[in-house]
């Protein structure tokens, strides 16, 4: 089979090549192959070849300032230094932790105040604002405040019971 280039030299070198579905092949003698596709080719495959054997690292291994501890320990341990290292380690840290979590920012809990602690001090807080409308003869006030207190307590203590 002649070269479909040149169409003077033995075609050496069947090349196929896939785009989008469709199969496109091309008999090429070897220079015209060079000529053609080799240079292309030649540089893609000395990046691969490259990414198998890597390149010798020009850059230093990042390393915390405070403890010393570097990423390739984080790596081999799974622990970090100190504080400082999520500083330090930020852009590599930051894949894993979203990967992990889910997100990277801390959001914290919501700010309802129906939790026991904040019952209590809601329920404290009622309690003196009805001493107060209750020396200051605000009875209205006072009565809408026992109310609440009333709700406090039945959500604490499980009151059913009516006095």
């Amino acid at each position: 089979m002649l070269c479909q280039n040149c169409k003077k030299n033995a075609a050496t070198v069947d090349y196929v090549e896939i785009i989008n579905g469709e199969r496109y092949e091309s008999h090429l003698c070897s220079s015209c192959y060079a000529e053609l596709l080799g240079e292309a080719n030649s540089k893609a495959d000395s990046d691969i070849w490259a990414g198998f054997f890597g390149e010798p690292s020009i850059k230093k291994e990042k390393k915390c300032t405070v403890c010393g501890t570097r990423y390739s320990d984080y790596q081999r341990t799974g622990l970090l230094g100190c504080p400082n290292c999520y500083d330090i380690f930020r852009e590599e840290l930051l894949p894993s932790i979203r990967r992990i979590q889910g997100k990277v920012t801390h959001v914290g809990k919501s700010a309802k105040n129906n939790d026991e602690l904040g019952l209590h001090r809601q329920l404290k807080s009622l309690q003196e604002q009805l001493e107060v409308a209750l020396k200051e003869r605000r009875y209205g006030e006072a009565g809408r405040l026992n109310r609440q207190i009333k709700e406090i307590n039945d959500a604490l203590y499980g009151g059913g019971e009516d006095e």
